[in-house]
């Protein structure tokens, strides 16, 4: 049996735990000791307690997450219950700052902060050979228990071992591949934890491609980075595009974290080469008010966000996903609006609207007195108020965010989206921004709530508020309706539709590939089995 269990709660099953595979692959002689368990936060967590102790470990590391942080806490307080012997160790952001009030952290023996990847096998070690490891960050005794904080060194990257090897079969036919090129991130927004890295470093390029080249050989098609900034190293970036490309076979997508205002000519060229459905950018824009963007240590020239993103509209076949965020400080809803419509133009297929978090660690509570920012005391932390956006505000742009994501960004509505706000826009009366906020307060009136509404029923009411409040053509509504009902695949015809088609039309298709996620397959017209991307 194994004396030591790597275990985490992810958010989805699809999702894989990254961070555990690289201290698996890290473990050195302990690695044949050690079992890694993976479940989800909807799992019961008796359930989940009862697997991890049927291994009978005597070390048990957790990763620990702003979406799993609540649910590991009652996992942890019934393992101390049942079995106090083991040792809990917990590692992840969620536990790397501000650890002394928190409750998970009393509960457990040791807290690794930072990079474990090399401090968690020299922890088990110790404890293995009957060690009692020395506190390195807060001491123990300003703690409710015993727990003791390691503040893990930075890791040198060519010391680690890379995790690639422990996706297993399974992982690579049905869940997500992550992978990083680099750690770290150069700028330091103030609402994030990236704010607090130490400069971007590189793993070696030459290893890191030849893993890449074993899963492509092992079947792996879907490749998330989770690098912060993937296009900061011109010459590192090009080469793994070029290798991907080189490789390319229908079904490949590739998934990228890019920095909006840094898109130099060596880099287009190779983009513009990959086909419809092989690549996602998502796209940090956060705020194009340049007053807020200084007020929050951000830095971005806007000029070149616009014309990069016209760029990737008018050139290419990337799947661009950009975000914005509600509540930052110094932000109001005119701004905000404001913002959302100078994206809307620039025509992403995703604007992700999210709301602004205080993680732990980062340095956006400077601004808490100045702008009244008020956050919610339990995870994920969001903003419930600001000086310059109340509750209620910031409550209508939280079913905004849900409705808009249900509408225009799932892929299901692609040719009805734009009819909301096709009146407003070409006689300059209104704005994208205005004319989903209607609908989205005239749903919410309709239905008392912007979650679980499914989609036969969403298309049953944007063909009444399209025809009845907007007061366009039921035809020409009705007709962009079964297109789009029909992207995923779907054959059956709504029946609020039936009266106004006459020739059935149908949707267009693309020569996408069927494995595309399911978003980005809806957009082309292409039926997926995949998960959401």
């Amino acid at each position: 049996m194994p004396s030591i269990v790597l275990a985490t709660l992810n958010a989805r099953y699809h999702h894989c735990a990254f961070g555990l595979r690289y201290l698996l692959a890290n473990m050195g002689r302990l690695q044949e000791q050690t079992a890694l368990l993976e479940f989800t936060i909807n799992q019961p967590t008796l359930e989940i307690l009862d697997a991890i102790l049927a291994e009978r470990p005597k070390i048990v590391g957790l990763g620990v997450y702003i979406w799993n942080v609540e649910e590991t806490t009652r996992l942890v307080a019934d393992l101390k219950c049942v079995a106090p012997d083991v040792t809990v160790v917990l590692g992840g952001p969620e536990v790397s700052h501000e650890v002394e009030q928190q409750q998970i952290v009393q509960l457990a023996d040791y807290v690794i902060a930072g990079e474990a990847d090399l401090a968690f096998p020299e922890l088990c070690q110790e404890l293995i050979d009957g060690k009692c490891p020395q506190a390195t960050g807060v001491e123990a005794l300003a703690l409710s228990r015993s727990a003791r904080i390691i503040q893990a060194p930075i890791p040198d990257l060519n010391q680690l071992a890379l995790p690639y090897h422990l996706y297993t079969d399974v992982d690579i036919a049905q869940r997500v591949i992550y992978v990083e090129a680099s750690r770290g991130c150069p700028f330091t927004c103030e609402f994030c934890l990236s704010a607090l890295d130490i400069p971007v470093r590189q793993f070696a390029l030459e290893p890191f491609l030849a893993e890449m080249d074993r899963l492509l050989e092992r079947g792996a098609l879907q490749f998330k980075f989770v690098d912060r900034t993937f296009n900061l190293n011109l010459r590192v970036s090009r080469a793994i595009l070029e290798f991907f490309l080189e490789r390319y076979r229908p079904g490949m997508f590739l998934h990228f974290e890019l920095i909006p205002d840094r898109l130099p000519e060596a880099l287009k060229e190779i983009i513009a080469r990959f086909p419809a459905g092989a690549l996602q950018f998502e796209v940090g824009i956060q705020t194009f008010n340049d007053d807020v963007s200084e007020l929050i240590s951000r830095r971005q020239d806007n000029h070149l966000v616009d014309q990069n993103l016209c760029w990737l509209r008018d050139n290419t076949e990337v799947h661009v996903h950009a975000d914005l965020i509600v509540g930052l400080p110094g932000e109001g809803i005119e701004s905000f609006a404001a913002g959302f419509d100078q994206l809307g133009r620039l025509a992403p297929q995703e604007i992700q609207v999210g709301i602004l978090k205080r993680l732990r660690g980062t340095p956006i509570i400077r601004h808490d007195q100045t702008w009244q920012m008020v956050y919610s005391p339990h995870p994920p932390y969001e903003i419930l108020q600001t000086s310059l956006m109340d509750f209620t505000t910031i409550q209508e742009l939280r079913r905004f965010a849900k409705h808009w994501d249900s509408i225009a960004n799932s892929g299901n509505f692609v040719e009805a989206t734009p009819l909301l706000w096709q009146a407003g826009i070409e006689s300059s009366r209104q704005s994208p921004f205005a004319e989903f906020r209607r609908l989205s307060n005239w749903l919410f009136a309709r239905e008392g709530q912007s979650h679980g509404i499914s989609l036969s029923r969403l298309v049953e009411l944007l063909f009444e508020y399209l025809c009845h409040e907007k007061q366009l053509a039921a035809v020409e509504v009705a007709t962009a309706l079964w297109r789009d009902y029909q992207r995923g695949g779907r054959s059956d015809k709504p029946a609020c539709l039936r009266p106004y088609l006459t020739d059935s039309p149908q949707a267009t298709r693309s020569a996408a590939p069927a494995k595309t996620p399911k978003r980005q397959g809806r957009r082309l017209g292409t039926p997926s089995t995949g998960a959401d991307s």
